[in-house]
């Protein structure tokens, strides 16, 4: 039986509501003393890319090897469904059980996040509902922006305000323009950093003044802000910035790791060093060339990329060539 989101709203915001106000006992997701967030965000996630098999189907043994190499990186936990992991592309029953194959294989102490952002807010509770079941830990939420020119500050405040209110776990704002078009206005993060079920917000725009506004303007709130890209996660920790999610760090996730432990260690020289020697690299694999180009540098690494749901194409042998030789150039291969 299919209940109606009416019904189903009042249920889970009651839940919500009981699990925020005892956040210890939500599966040892609580922040170390002193941290002073309900749900410690800081460090870095590998927002996953979901390997396919060569007739194009969600590969789930070569998920769980991916998995087990990605379990020595001192990741703070893993995203699912986001744009690396060609989530539009993804049915709505390959979703949930990319989820519950993620969670099977990951550490408690690991958090999960897991993309349930759709056109509707209807929609998008419902599939929120059901990655909580399947056991994500937190709702990573991409902005609506179908009909973007009707998505203004008060209707995308109203649709997260709405979405967080019904999510049995905490949400995750998620502004990504260049997928999208839409930049979650800074207005509009700034007052949904006030609901107690709105954790943070992933944003992967690349503007570092907004993001120094926003850890300036919620610093009273219980609020985190992520980089949404490794080419500028030293910049956005120098602000303030909890952590990240990035696209190479399903490639490089150690060094990633090793960027953010010298930032927290006040290393900034050498921090500054290691960056510079992403850069490249990370603009290669997310605006150069996209999930096809981060899929065949995870087969450099000992990952498996493997083919990418078309209509997405692999890249032609001009293009690997200069994909290797970016990572080359970098001191990486």
């Amino acid at each position: 039986v299919v209940l109606s989101t009416r019904f189903l709203s009042p249920l889970w915001s009651t839940l919500a509501a009981l699990c925020r106000a005892a956040p210890r006992q939500h599966r040892g997701l609580s922040s170390p003393s002193g941290q002073g967030h309900s749900l410690n965000l800081r460090g870095i996630f590998p927002p996953l890319a979901t390997p396919f098999s060569p007739t194009q189907e969600v590969d789930y043994a070569q998920l769980e090897g991916n998995l087990r190499r990605y379990a020595s990186i001192p990741f703070r936990g893993l995203v699912v469904l986001g744009s690396n992991g060609e989530y539009p592309y993804l049915a709505p029953r390959e979703r949930l059980e990319v989820v519950s194959c993620v969670r099977q294989a990951l550490p408690r102490d690991r958090l999960l996040l897991a993309g349930s952002g759709c056109e509707s807010t209807q929609a998008t509770i419902e599939l929120t509902v059901s990655m909580a079941e399947a056991g994500a830990d937190v709702a990573l939420v991409v902005t609506p922006c179908y009909y973007r020119g009707g998505m203004s500050s008060a209707a995308l405040v109203q649709h997260y305000t709405e979405v967080a209110d019904a999510s049995p776990i905490p949400v995750v704002l998620y502004s990504v323009p260049a997928n999208t078009g839409l930049d979650l206005p800074l207005e509009a993060v700034l007052t949904l950093a006030q609901h107690p079920n709105i954790v943070g917000i992933k944003d992967s725009g690349g503007d570092i003044t907004r993001m120094g506004l926003m850890v300036h303007k919620t610093r009273q709130e219980d609020f985190q802000v992520l980089a949404g890209s490794a080419g500028f996660l030293l910049a956005s920790y120098a602000l303030g910035a909890s952590g990240g999610v990035c696209a190479l760090a399903n490639v490089l996730g150690a060094p990633l790791c090793q960027l953010d432990r010298l930032c927290r260690e006040g290393h900034w020289q050498e921090a500054c060093d290691l960056q510079h020697r992403l850069i490249e690299p990370n603009m290669a694999v997310t605006r150069r060339f996209g999930v096809p180009g981060l899929k065949k540098a995870m087969e450099w690494f000992g990952y498996y990329g493997g083919p990418c749901r078309a209509p997405l194409a692999p890249l032609s042998p001009s293009q690997v060539e200069e994909l290797r030789g970016t990572f080359s150039t970098n001191g990486w291969l």
